[in-house]
């Protein structure tokens, strides 16, 4: 069984709470760690205490919205090799091209992927 210190840490931000109960619980089972943020304020207060080893990211959230998010991590040195996933409704062309080159790691569509499809893309980037 692996500690606390080996297991890869999440942050969730989504201000959904019904995504929220499901995302945890699927990646708990997976042996995440998942810290949640249903805004960007929270979000920024959870990555000061700890930086996670990847973000799951919502760009439509109520206060600092995702894109703002993302550009502030990317921007500080501390945080910018922090992997980040948007998971977002936003399906146009101009909006994933737009969070790719602002720096996301990958850009899923929430209703092209389920709970579980999500936590397996998010499993690659964590070779075991």
């Amino acid at each position: 069984m692996k500690t606390s210190k080996n297991k890869k840490h999440i942050l969730l931000i989504e201000d959904d709470p019904f995504l929220i109960d499901i995302y945890t619980q699927k990646f708990q089972k997976e042996g995440f760690v998942v810290q949640t943020a249903p805004s960007g304020e929270k979000a920024f207060e959870l990555i000061k205490n700890k930086v996670p080893d990847l973000i799951l990211l919502d760009i439509v959230l109520p206060g600092i919205d995702g894109w703002n998010i993302l550009k502030t991590i990317k921007a500080a040195p501390s945080l910018s090799q922090c992997k980040i996933i948007i998971l977002s409704n936003l399906s146009q062309k101009s909006e994933i091209e737009k969070g790719l080159k602002l720096g996301a790691t990958q850009y899923l569509i929430k209703s092209q992927y389920t709970p579980l499809q999500v936590v397996e893309e998010i499993k690659k980037f964590f070779p075991k």
